[in-house]
This record gives C-alpha cells, sequence and structure tokens, in this order.
C-alpha cells in the first residue's frame, strides 16, 4: 500500500520545506507501528528543487483477522479464505488513511511551528496512489476530485492481466493528482475519499466518525456535488450518522453563504432556557393575535417563517381549519426541539400530512414556499442584520407571495415598562435592533408599496397610553389587484395541468368542429 506526495521549489523557497510541513525528516528513513502493521516514511528525492514524500504501510493480514474479527470486505462468514488472502496490503483503502492521520497527524490538523505561514500557502503538489479501489470506476475518481480545485485528475484503470487484455480492466486505477494546493487540505481530501472510493471501511463506525469527516470536510465537503455519496459511503450507509452528518453539512452551508459562524446561526435554542419570552402571558397573547388575524384572513396553509422551537406551529395543529402548516428555520436545532415538542414520530397519519418542518434561510428564495394563503414572521426580522432585511422582503413579499402576511416585532418604546430591562439594553442578546412604532410604520409601509400590498398595524399585548404595546404587528394583506391576478396564474396552471391544453388550444378546437359541420 502505496502513496507519494511531490512538490517542487526554488533556492528561496525549496521543496524539503515539505519535511518541516509533514513533520519527517527528509534525511531519514522512520518506521511506526500501527494496529495492522507498519508505516514506513521516507524521501525518494529531496532536493531544493523537487522533493518527494512516500508512505508504504506494509499490512499484517494476521492482525488484520483478529483485529477486524471478521468485519469489512474479505471477513464475510462465507469466504473465510478470503479473511487472509485479499487486497488489503496492496491497495489503498481506509487502512492508508488511519496511516496517514496516525502518520501525518499535525500535518492534518495543519500545524507548523517551524513555518506556520507555509501552512496556508498553496503547493505545487503532485500526490501518486498506484493501486487505488474504485467502485465506481475512473468516472467517479474523477468526479470525487474534480471539483476540489486540482488541475489535473488523471485515473487509469488497471488492467486485470496485462499478459490477457481481453480479460478487462480490474477496479482498480492508478491515481495522479495534479495542481497547486494546500497541503493540508490535500491530505484531508485523501483521508476521507480514499475510504469512499474502496466503499469499506476495516473498523466499526461509531458515531464519532460524524465529527472525523466534518473536521476532514471543511471547506470542501459542504458544497461538493457528490456530497451526499461521500457521505453515505464514509459512515458505512449508516442512515442514522449519515443524516447527522448532512443536517450538520447543510448548517455549514447556509452559514458560509451568510459569511457567520456556525455557531452563530444555529442560536436558536438557549442551551439553558427556553426562549420563550418573559412573561409568558405576553407570548401566549402575541400567539393567539396572530391565529385570529390568520381567522380572518381565511388562511388554510400556512407557513411559520422562522419557526423556532414550534410553539406556534403546534398552536396552529390544534385548529382544524389550518389544513397545512409548514414550519421553516435555519437551525437544525430547533427544528429537532419542534419536532420533539410535536410528537411527530407519534403523530397521526392524518395529523402528520397537515405538518412539515424545513430547514432553510429566509434571506433566500425558495421556490416550494410559493402558493400558500399565508406566512408568519414572528419575532424574527429583530435577528437579522438591517442590511439583510431587504433580502428577506424579497424573499417573502417578492418570490413567496403569500395573500396575507403578519409580521410581529417588539416595540422598544415599551422596554421602558421592564423592571428587569438596564436601560438602553435590547431584549434578547441576539437582537440586531428594536424598532419604535414609527420605525416599523414607516418600514412597513415602504415593503407594502414595493410589492404590491396594504398594511394595517394592530397592538399585542397592553396597550400603554404613553409607550404603546409590548408588541407591534403589522397585517400585510396583497392589493385586489394582486389577488386577482395570482388567481389568475393559478386557475391557468390547473387548467392546463388537469385539462392538458390551453382554453385557446379548446376554442380552436371547437371552431374546426363547427366549420367541419358547416361543409
Amino acid at each position: 500500500m502505496f502513496l507519494t506526495i511531490s512538490t517542487t521549489g526554488s533556492p528561496e523557497r525549496p521543496a524539503t520545506d515539505l519535511g518541516f510541513l509533514l513533520h519527517k525528516h527528509p534525511g531519514k528513513a522512520q518506521a511506526f507501528s500501527t494496529s495492522h502493521g507498519t508505516a514506513h516514511v521516507f524521501y525518494p528525492e529531496a532536493s531544493e528543487e523537487r522533493c518527494t514524500a512516500a508512505l508504504l504501510l506494509e499490512v499484517d493480514p494476521v492482525a488484520l483477522v483478529r483485529r477486524g474479527k471478521g468485519k469489512g470486505r474479505g471477513g464475510a462468514p462465507d469466504a473465510a479464505l478470503a479473511q487472509y488472502v485479499n487486497d488489503r496490503p496492496y491497495a489503498a483503502s481506509s487502512l492508508l488513511s488511519v496511516a496517514m492521520a496516525a502518520v501525518f497527524k499535525s500535518a492534518l490538523n495543519g500545524v507548523c511551528r517551524a513555518l506556520p505561514d507555509r501552512v496556508q500557502e498553496p503547493l505545487p503538489l503532485r500526490v501518486e496512489v498506484p493501486a487505488l479501489p474504485a467502485r465506481g470506476g475512473a468516472e467517479l475518481v474523477r468526479g470525487l476530485f474534480g471539483p476540489l480545485g486540482w488541475a489535473q485528475v488523471e485515473a487509469v484503470a488497471v488492467p486485470l492481466d496485462e499478459r490477457f487484455p481481453q480479460w478487462g480492466d480490474s477496479r482498480y486505477v492508478r491515481l495522479v493528482l495534479e495542481g497547486e494546493m494546500r497541503l493540508v487540505d490535500a491530505l484531508r481530501q485523501l483521508y476521507v475519499l480514499l475510504p469512499v472510493l474502496d466503499d469499506a471501511k476495516h473498523y466499526w463506525v461509531a458515531p464519532d466518525e460524524v465529527d472525523k469527516l466534518l473536521r476532514a470536510g471543511e471547506g470542501w465537503l459542504a458544497d461538493h456535488p457528490e456530497q451526499k455519496l461521500i457521505t453515505s459511503r464514509y459512515l458505512s450507509r449508516r442512515w442514522g450518522l449519515t443524516r447527522q452528518a448532512m443536517e450538520r453539512l447543510e448548517l455549514v452551508r447556509l452559514a458560509e453563504s451568510d459569511d457567520l459562524e456556525v455557531e452563530s446561526v444555529d442560536n436558536a435554542v438557549d442551551e439553558t432556557t427556553d426562549t420563550e419570552e418573559r412573561p409568558v402571558p405576553l407570548a401566549e397573547r402575541r400567539r393567539e393575535a396572530i391565529l385570529t388575524a390568520l381567522r380572518s384572513a381565511g388562511a388554510a396553509r400556512v407557513l411559520d417563517l422562522g419557526c423556532g422551537q414550534g410553539q406556534l406551529v403546534q398552536a396552529l395543529l390544534k385548529d382544524a381549519r389550518f389544513t397545512e402548516i409548514v414550519g421553516v428555520d435555519v437551525s437544525m436545532r430547533a427544528l429537532t426541539v419542534a419536532a420533539r415538542r410535536l410528537k411527530l414520530d407519534r403523530m397521526g397519519e392524518r395529523q402528520a400530512g397537515r405538518v412539515t418542518l424545513r430547514q432553510g434561510s429566509l434571506s433566500y428564495t425558495d421556490r416550494q414556499l410559493k402558493g400558500y394563503d399565508a406566512a408568519v414572521l414572528s419575532e424574527v426580522i429583530e435577528h437579522l442584520d438591517l442590511e439583510r432585511l431587504p433580502a428577506l422582503e424579497y424573499a417573502v413579499f417578492g418570490a413567496a407571495r403569500p395573500r396575507t402576511v403578519l409580521v410581529t416585532t417588539p416595540n422598544v418604546e415599551y422596554n421602558v415598562r421592564w423592571e428587569t430591562l438596564p436601560a438602553g439594553h435590547v431584549r434578547h442578546g441576539d437582537h440586531r435592533f428594536e424598532w419604535t412604532r414609527a420605525e416599523f410604520g414607516a418600514w412597513a409601509r415602504q415593503v407594502a408599496g414595493r410589492h404590491g400590498y396594504e398594511v394595517d398595524f394592530l397592538p399585542v399585548g397592553p396597550d400603554d397610553p404613553e409607550v404603546g404595546p409590548p408588541t407591534q404587528m403589522a397585517v400585510f394583506t396583497m392589493a385586489a389587484a394582486d389577488t386577482e391576478k395570482t388567481h389568475e396564474k393559478t386557475h391557468e396552471k390547473t387548467h392546463e395541468k388537469t385539462h392538458g391544453r390551453t382554453d385557446q388550444e379548446s376554442g380552436e378546437k371547437t371552431k374546426k368542429t363547427k366549420e367541419a359541420k358547416a361543409a
């Protein structure tokens, strides 16, 4: 089992810096004991112009069987001989990945005290793996490494026997990668993709493998077009772990899209307390005000945008007039709490058919959110930076365009009535702003004017004669002309889908029938 990493250099930046980055001296041949054999690191060439590091893993087949206890390829109970006669000593697999993690641990973590700046610099790298199992063939190899920034991905199938070309190719390929790449990125890609291509692991896949995958996949896996295949194979197709990894990768992708830290995005759940506001009666009054407004609007299909832990979704489910309820939130942790609150796993089929929980960012348009009667943004807008509000505005009012939109937000004027709230402080640590009634009214009227809505304002909670209510609610209703256009478009689509032709086509057919009768 063999792997080489080569680079080129100059007198100013010698290629032998590779030895510092790998923490292995080019002038020495070193051996390291692993659980399944011995790993050797040596340098076939080491000069200022060119340096090559080689990792050779000598696998002990007997140790592999004893430690593996029959797990992995070649360990099936109906193939006892295959436990001893297999490709494990020769073909790159999860065994080589584990050896890399042990021998190049510091390099995989991106640590180099001697040359800290070089760690972050791309190097002209050439990686060669002479024998790589590829379940999916050379095309899959190119599909996995191609999107990662390599200038050249060469995957050449190895024939079964060169003396008998008619036998065809084996499932092994010779892999060569060339391009400008940080060493840490190249090592992490190999660490993940070697066992993925082999599609087998020599050890039991435990829950901590999800963390290993996300650490090694940082910066490239979240946006990889073959993310699902990579995740599933790396985790040995364990569905629970795969789903967990996919959810966390989606959160990473959303955070990167907004240039935010994952922790700042996934903050809808307070670790110590329920995030429902105090005093509780205000939260209940807010939900009741929203339900009353939805009933007045005659809404049946409702979006709860920024549903958090699912309190409003739970209240909507108790009223049979709301036939379809979709809760959307960027935080998977919040959606998990909501699912537990709603007891989705024990809910009856008919009731479960009324509710859907989806992960999504409200700053981006989503076709699946079109066509609903109403959308609710309850205590949501104040959690966004002001410069992000136009994106949310377009996604909801411009793209989704529900007939009714309800927006609630704190009234900052009322904060003086909270005895426990220090002067000048917002009600929640994550609030980016809190508006006066005039500021909220100005924003809401501008939004309504831009997108063809009318807007009314309702107080939520005790309406103080001096500072107003603690919560202010805007009820946006689509203007009559826009509502008629929306209904016409919906009717046209339904007619085409049902009858398979437009009214114009039907008219032409009737005209032809009359002409035929006249003739």
